[in-house]
């Protein structure tokens, strides 16, 4: 979930990737923007929560601004959350 807007990062498009290989999952995310200060926040939320998962032992997160993100990436539900909380696009 992304602090500033309530809507899950998969429905914001900020999720690129994710691997699992044995016991160990790599996410590749990317951001709205390249400084944005929710960053490291955000990639050890994504830790914490995948190492609640049984069977999960170890966590990557890899920032990636290739392709950029653009709100085209939000998805139709992710589109209707924001809507409903005043955030037009």
């Amino acid at each position: 979930m992304d602090p500033e807007v309530p809507v899950s990062l998969v429905d914001l498009g900020l999720i690129y990737d994710v691997r699992r290989l044995r016991g160990r999952v790599e996410v590749d995310l990317s951001f709205t923007a390249t400084a944005c200060p929710a960053m490291n926040f955000i990639q050890e939320d994504i830790q914490e929560r995948l190492l609640a998962e049984p069977g999960i032992k170890e966590v990557s997160t890899q920032v990636v601004w290739e392709p950029p993100w653009t709100p085209d990436r939000i998805s139709e539900t992710g589109k209707k959350q924001l809507e409903g909380f005043g955030i037009s696009l």
